[in-house]
């Protein structure tokens, strides 16, 4: 495994110091957003050969991009709304075959209007179900015509809101190009917690043969997130769990602020030291 961080911690933009920064504060992999280089998330057009650019900065920088943000709220209840964002999902895929990023990751999303990380009691319906499907199926032939994989998390406040979901749309989406990016923290409200070690290893017996990212974030006792190390979540063992279940990837910090980025990076790095004796 390597340390890896969201680019968007930084608020260094490209073309600029992003990469150097990050690749100075100790981080060898990054997930980027088009939003670091001064376009939309989904923007609207996206220049021929800017992709090529972005990743040769990287290069340069000596930092892996490890994946891209394709992120829009796939469940979201208006077909007009969702149509729109495909027009910019399709631009996050075309860049992503420029930048030479296999994974581009999603949100499940919710049936709430206004925020697509919020629960909503409708998502578990099953038209919160057929809506996020297809939305899939679009996402995957795309994923066909680029040759690129997608990667969902599960977050709580999604319609792919725990493991055993994730395992059931993987099951019946049936497709190699679909995977997990699984992040222990979203598996973990505060009333879970007890249960972690348990959580987790459910967690890692149904999805690990499907992950395509792991995440590293951290949450408190009452699930407000906090660097990497410093909350309750058992990073170390949930680390040497993904390793067991075959995973060698980067390992991804990221919901902290830019001058926590060298402590989270030193201790990601401890954790994968420690999990390779």
């Amino acid at each position: 495994m390597t340390p890896g961080v969201f680019a968007r911690t930084y608020a260094a933009k490209y073309p600029g110091d992003l990469f150097a920064r990050i690749r100075a504060d100790g981080f060898s992999a990054a997930q980027f957003n088009l939003s670091c280089a001064g376009f939309a998330a989904l923007p609207d057009a996206f220049p021929s050969g800017m992709g090529e650019r972005i990743a040769q900065s990287a290069r340069e920088a000596g930092l892996t991009l490890c994946a891209l943000s394709g992120t829009y709220n796939m469940a979201y209840p208006d077909p007009a709304q969702r149509q729109r964002d495909r027009a910019g999902f399709e631009n996050v895929m075309r860049a992503a075959r420029e930048m030479g990023v296999s994974l581009v990751t999603l949100c499940t999303g919710s049936r709430d209007t206004s925020n697509m990380w919020r629960a909503h009691p409708d998502n578990r319906s099953d038209e919160a179900w057929h809506t996020l499907r297809g939305e899939l199926d679009f996402a995957l032939a795309l994923a066909e015509a680029f040759d690129l994989v997608l990667g969902i998390e599960p977050e709580p406040g999604n319609v792919i809101a725990d493991a055993r979901l994730a395992r059931r749309i993987l099951d019946e989406m049936g497709s190699t190009r679909l995977g997990i990016v699984l992040d222990a923290a979203n598996l973990l409200p505060p009333e879970a917690q007890p249960r972690q070690n348990e959580i987790v290893a459910e967690a890692a017996e149904l999805l690990g043969g499907s992950l395509f990212l792991v995440h590293a974030k951290d949450i408190d006792r009452h699930g407000t997130v906090v660097p990497a190390g410093q909350g309750a979540v058992d990073l170390p063992a949930f680390v040497a769990r993904m390793k067991a279940v075959g995973y060698d990837g980067p390992l991804v910090g990221h919901n902290f602020e830019e001058s926590d980025a060298p402590g989270v990076a030193s201790y990601l790095s401890s954790i994968i030291q420690d999990c390779a004796r």
